[in-house]
């Protein structure tokens, strides 16, 4: 029998002492917001500030604990149906954080990523994305991947028209179509699949994220709301990463 997909690249590597290392890639469903605002009697716009914070104090500790790739679920395909004025609050504060923060993240050596259909967002965004891209291209050190305009079933759809479409041409046979095939043609090719996904605010459900990545990931849901998300709780989670045993279908 094959190894499963992933099994090689994703299997934990002992460190010192024979402890597994900790995960490569890490991935967070950034939920809460709304609900952290609510409860201050605060409009939503001041949950989403306020988890813009907690974002730039995550993505500061992901390079302290070593992490190799972080990505953090920004807008989804689905969040279009949010009222149009918190879709252009999002997308303001998104401007904020480029304008403001690519500086620190390039000096910090970070690589920025973006998967998702961000060319569909307005034209002076797609500009200071593409800008923050070509800032931070040749860094080496954490990847920080941000999903925007992103749904893990649109990208399936997407990278199985461009295999059908390559079979078509007769480049491909379709028999030969494996896990790598599809890899190959997903926004996140390159990266190593995903180890520990974590989603705040208590919700149980993945939300068309990345779920051809996660087929093997650690599943970690926590109470706290986004907001309130920082380094510290992010090291608690990677520590309870470090007591799981993966097994990936074997004993």
């Amino acid at each position: 029998m094959s190894a499963p997909p992933h099994a090689a690249a994703d299997a934990a590597t002992p460190g010192a002492g024979g402890e597994p290392a900790g995960p490569r890639h890490v991935a967070i469903i950034m939920d809460g917001n709304g609900r952290w605002a609510k409860k201050r009697r605060l409009p939503r716009v001041a949950g989403h500030r306020k988890g813009v914070e907690a974002a730039r104090n995550v993505v500061r500790a992901a390079g302290d604990l070593g992490i190799e790739v972080l990505t953090l679920y920004a807008f989804s395909s689905e969040n279009w149906r949010r009222p149009a004025e918190e879709v252009a609050d999002l997308m303001g504060l998104l401007r904020h954080f480029i304008l403001a923060d690519i500086e620190e993240l390039a000096q910090a050596g970070v690589r920025l990523r973006v998967i998702g259909e961000y060319r569909a967002l307005s034209p002076d965004l797609v500009r200071l994305i593409d800008g923050a891209l070509a800032r931070t291209a040749d860094n080496r050190g954490t990847t920080l991947v941000v999903a925007l305009n992103y749904g893990a079933q649109n990208e399936l759809v997407e990278a199985t028209r461009r295999l059908a479409e390559r079979c078509a041409r007769g480049e491909l046979d379709p028999a030969a179509i494996g896990p790598a095939h599809i890899e190959s043609e997903l926004a996140t090719h390159g990266l190593p699949p995903v180890d520990l996904l974590i989603r705040t605010s208590g919700e149980h459900r993945l939300s068309n994220f990345l779920l051809w990545q996660c087929a093997y990931a650690e599943l970690l849901f926590v109470d706290a709301l986004w907001p309130d998300f920082d380094g510290d709780r992010l090291a608690q989670a990677l520590d309870d990463f470090a007591r799981r045993e993966r097994r990936f279908g074997g004993l």
